[in-house]
């Protein structure tokens, strides 16, 4: 074998790895979407039709969140802190999770 061909197979076994390892990767992503839908489903059920509103708008502005607020409204059910969820409580739970603002005063002399 000469130099040329040991390079075209050590490349395409590089390309054979890295294609398995997206197909890998797809899979797991799609495993997790798959979980999330499956509480998100069994959330929804236990709310209230203002706190469903409120949930789908925050979904539809941002994604991460709504994973956020699904996982821990998941948390608080299995827990037995919550059994009926509703717009208020809704509410307080995207308050405790929402990063504080800082506020910004500028003095002038």
């Amino acid at each position: 074998m000469d130099d040329e061909e040991i390079r075209r197979r050590k490349l395409e076994e590089i390309r054979q790895r890295y294609h398995q390892s997206m197909e890998n990767q797809a899979q797991d992503e799609g495993d997790l979407h798959q979980q999330i839908q499956q509480i998100e489903l069994i959330i929804k059920q236990k709310m209230t039709k203002e706190a469903l509103q409120r949930y789908s708008n925050i979904k539809a502005a941002d994604p991460e969140r709504s994973v956020q607020v699904i996982a821990l409204l998941a948390q608080l059910i299995q827990a037995g802190r919550m059994d009926r969820i509703g717009d208020s409580e809704l509410k307080k739970l995207l308050m405790m999770i929402t990063p504080r603002k800082r506020e910004t005063k500028i003095v002038r002399k």
